[in-house]
């Protein structure tokens, strides 16, 4: 995928289809506007609503919503989450963090450039948006190995050993709760898994 591709095959589709989970690494983290769902009144006035809702109206049907983070999100990305409070969209910050992929259900992977941004992932126009560059893959082996490294950073298994802790604004380890094992990666012609509520971390 490039450039463009990033907003209709990953945005509009990778992450807008999500049912079971949805785990994002990304480096930063700022405002991501797309299109307002197809048949709603903000859609025919041409209206662009924060990625955040879209995430948050997932995280409320009973999606693990998770996002690894290396920097600070933006203003408006964090006045945006306040707002969706209650959704239960969980965030951790992990300042090495510098891997971009998006994991869906354990069936489908994006790994490439992107950074959860507008400039990235949004619907800016092709003049403002940046160059980018990924795939998206369904490989099982692709999928495990990217669903355990995201875990394992998840879980605070690098803090101990991290030589940037003494700067790390609050090392994983520390949480009380450390979430659940990534969902094993299954084959596209299987059948998917019932959908049900897991607890969050």
């Amino acid at each position: 995928m490039v450039d463009y591709d990033h907003y209709t095959r990953v945005t509009r589709g990778l992450v807008e289809g999500a049912r079971v989970e949805l785990w994002i690494a990304t480096a930063n983290v700022k405002s991501v506007f797309v299109e307002a769902p197809v048949g709603t009144r903000a859609r025919a006035r041409g209206r662009y609503v924060s990625l955040v809702e879209t995430l948050a109206a997932l995280a409320r049907r009973g999606v693990d919503v998770r996002i690894l983070h290396a920097s600070t999100p933006s203003g408006p990305f964090r006045a945006e989450l306040a707002r969706q409070a209650s959704a239960g969209i969980a965030m951790r910050q992990c300042p090495r963090v510098h891997m971009k992929m998006i994991a869906r259900d354990g069936a489908e992977l994006y790994l490439g450039s992107a950074n959860l941004t507008g400039a990235g992932l949004g619907a800016k126009g092709d003049k403002r948006r940046n160059f980018e560059l990924g795939v998206v893959t369904s490989s099982a082996r692709l999928l495990e190995a990217a669903q355990a490294r995201f875990d394992a950073i998840w879980r605070g298994r690098e803090c101990a050993s991290c030589a940037m802790r003494r700067e790390c604004p609050k090392p994983i380890d520390t949480f009380t709760s450390l979430g659940t094992k990534p969902r094993a990666s299954r084959s596209p012609a299987a059948p998917s898994p019932p959908s049900s509520r897991r607890r969050r971390a």
